[in-house]
């Protein structure tokens, strides 16, 4: 790469904004954000210092470090595992390529589960599919008093989300290997929910942008993307208590098929609710109270 070492900061990250823009399709704002997180991560600071000191030239001890990160984003790597961490809902949270990275639209997922538990109540809640327990964690610091159990397949994403409680100082969470719900004693739940695979095997968007970096298995789930969802529905009521909510995410065109799937499996009370940007992505069914 092009040596900017006499550079000021706001300079070298101006041209490095255009380059990102450029070569992957970004917004101006969406390439400014990602130069200023890499910038920061590289010369471990705020990204505030570095608005505070754009004049400045980047220390010559951090410049191999940020080039490098701006190599890996300009191949496509996605910012969250170029530096490690991404927020999400309100928390900062370990991710690396075992996880999927969590999303701001997954953060209605979390809503719609909070609006069902009230403070201070002690409701059991299971998340399936945990991955980096962005979504467990979320449930259970924001409602204390309940108990989230959250299950994974797969012991490397179980070890990023242990990372991440214990960061976090989560006590109501236990996490556990299973594949759905295959490894867990007989119980039930007041609250069941999942952000599941729920793209299709070959829909082309899996070769293209992030996701080519994303864990395959927490992303595709059969032709139609609904293989997942499918045998999460036809098997929670069995894992419900009467009157307990199941709460899923999934695709943007996919909430007429989730209702319809929810509604035959005697889910009650079943809705859809669409992200910020106005897309169909959480449903919800009520168990039958003589389940």
């Amino acid at each position: 790469m092009k040596d900017y070492v006499h550079l000021a900061i706001t300079e070298r990250l101006r041209q490095d904004q255009a380059l990102l823009a450029r070569q992957l399709g970004l917004t101006p704002a969406e390439a400014r954000l990602e130069v200023h997180v890499l910038a920061a991560h590289a010369c471990g600071v705020e990204r505030v210092w570095l608005l505070a000191h754009g004049d400045e030239c980047m220390s010559v001890d951090s410049i191999p470090s940020y080039e490098q990160c701006l190599v890996r984003r300009l191949n496509g790597e996605p910012v969250a595992y170029i530096v490690g961490t991404r927020e999400f809902y309100g928390h900062r949270l370990m991710v690396n390529a075992d996880v999927l990275i969590p999303r701001p639209e997954t953060e209605l997922l979390v809503e719609q589960a909070l609006a069902r538990i009230e403070p201070g109540d002690a409701a059991q809640v299971l998340e399936l599919g945990t991955g980096s327990g962005a979504i467990a964690l979320a449930v259970a610091l924001a409602r204390p008093n309940a108990r989230v159990c959250a299950v994974d397949k797969r012991i490397a994403a179980l070890h990023v989300a242990q990372e991440n409680s214990r960061q976090l100082a989560a006590t109501n969470i236990e996490l556990v290997q299973s594949d759905w719900w295959t490894q867990l004693p007989p119980q039930c739940f007041d609250l069941i929910l999942s952000n599941p695979p729920y793209i299709a095997e070959q829909d082309p968007h899996l070769k293209q942008g992030d996701v080519r970096f994303e864990p395959l298995s927490a992303l595709a789930a059969g032709q139609d993307g609904l293989d997942d969802l499918r045998h999460i529905i036809a098997e929670a009521p069995n894992w419900l208590n009467a009157g307990g909510w199941l709460v899923l995410e999934h695709g943007y065109d996919q909430g007429a098929a989730v209702r319809s799937l929810l509604n035959s499996a005697g889910f009650a009370m079943v809705e859809t609710h669409r992200d910020l940007a106005g897309l169909d992505r959480v449903s919800c069914g009520w168990m039958l109270g003589l389940v």
